[in-house]
């Protein structure tokens, strides 16, 4: 059934991996948006596990906790919180990080989105303010080049951004088929492979914030090295398809 014909089902996925301080202010502005949420803990320290444990307690009737006894990465987290919410029966997904960078405020804006368009991710496209690092900014210009390169498009203005909404269905039916990245490879794989199985992308511009004391877990050296061999595989991977995407480019521009 298209998803038009349905009223979507929305449920927050957060991945967390020892971001005890700055969780429960994300949960609270989830909370406050009207949305239930899944938190991942992705195998934290004893001090997050606890921190976890009190919230999922405190908002017994709109939090879940899945626990992940090892770190699997940000990708393994949100294909856990993805799983559970696809058994859980919602229809859509939104997943946002732990560390309080994204503006939870803007969570209606992309409900609002996923309502009008179902069948689409509606992937958050930042609005940096002066906390950003700027390696951290510069850099993320040449995974957008790589992604406009394989998908022969700009319609995914930032994929590296970890605020958006799934549909379910689909996005079940691709990690159930591929095998996707379950680090920080993640975020712009599944959204270049969504993509290729033809979903639509709705940009939604948000306000990024890094907070000074928030904790990261990029790893410069190993991360830009996985994120290159994931460019180059989503590369030859998109050439048998380019016939396919450039058809696509064209059927939409004869609509216009």
């Amino acid at each position: 059934m298209n998803m038009r014909d349905t009223q979507p089902n929305i449920v927050a996925v957060i991945p967390v991996y020892n971001h005890e301080k700055a969780v429960s202010g994300v949960v609270d502005g989830i909370l406050a948006a009207g949305l239930p949420c899944i938190l991942v803990d992705d195998g934290s320290r004893a001090l997050c596990a606890h921190a976890l444990d009190e919230l999922a307690s405190r908002h017994a009737s709109q939090v879940r906790l899945v626990r992940l006894t090892e770190n699997q990465g940000k990708g393994g987290a949100v294909m856990a919180g993805l799983r559970e919410a696809s058994r859980l029966g919602y229809t859509h997904a939104l997943q946002i990080d732990a560390d309080g960078q994204h503006d939870t405020g803007d969570i209606p804006r992309f409900v609002a989105d996923s309502v009008a368009h179902p069948d689409a991710v509606i992937c958050g496209c930042p609005l940096y303010d002066d906390s950003v690092p700027k390696g951290r900014y510069y850099g993320r210009y040449a995974t957008h080049v790589w992604v406009w390169i394989n998908t022969l498009s700009l319609d995914i203005r930032d994929s590296m951004c970890g605020f958006r909404i799934y549909p379910l269905a689909t996005t079940m039916a691709l990690i159930d088929s591929t095998t996707l990245g379950s680090r920080m490879d993640f975020d712009v794989e599944i959204m270049v492979r969504l993509y290729w199985r033809g979903l639509d992308v709705v940009n939604v511009p948000t306000r990024v914030h890094y907070p000074a004391d928030g904790v990261s877990h990029f790893r410069a050296w190993a991360d830009n090295v996985l994120i290159s061999r994931m460019h180059a595989g989503l590369f030859f991977g998109m050439l048998p398809r380019a016939p396919g995407l450039l058809w696509r480019k064209l059927r939409r521009r004869s609509r216009t």
